[in-house]
């Protein structure tokens, strides 16, 4: 997906209401109070040598880093959420609330933005060594960030 697609894809999942229960579809996960789509994969790297691992993970940074300035245009600079409290919460069986619950399994940190009552945000995550990178988008109430960010 193209800059320009990500962000058509952004805004609309931005004004999409979240529905009463999870559901997942090829593009995206929703549920009550979030939406969290893939905006590019990778190959997966079952085979992979580091060196092509290495190379994919400087497209991923690099495809995040336009995605970030192009979002920063429209709405200001970004608050950077390390999501590793995130994860030390949910492996204690804290609540962290949706979407950072799933995300802080494989995405170390997010760029995020408040627009208009909810919470944008973008990053780059991969589950294992082995699967595929991910950039994506998280959509969530206002209030995710100051809560599960520990703001």
């Amino acid at each position: 997906m193209k800059l320009d697609e990500q962000l058509t894809t952004i805004d609309r999942l931005r004004l999409r209401e979240f529905p009463a229960q999870r559901v997942r579809s090829a593009p995206a996960e929703s549920g009550p109070g979030f939406h969290i789509a893939d905006l590019r994969v990778s190959q997966d790297f079952w085979d992979a040598d580091l060196a092509e691992l290495a190379e994919a993970e400087e497209e991923f940074e690099a495809a995040l880093t336009a995605l970030v300035r192009a979002l920063s245009l429209r709405w200001g600079e970004p608050h950077v959420l390390d999501l590793a409290d995130a994860l030390e919460r949910t492996a204690q069986g804290l609540p962290v609330r949706p979407p950072l619950d799933t995300l802080c399994g494989f995405v170390p940190r997010m760029y995020g933005w408040r627009v208009a009552g909810r919470w944008i945000g973008v990053g780059v995550g991969q589950g294992d060594r082995e699967l595929p990178l991910q950039l994506l988008v998280a959509v969530g109430e206002e209030e995710v960030a100051p809560v599960a960010g520990g703001q």
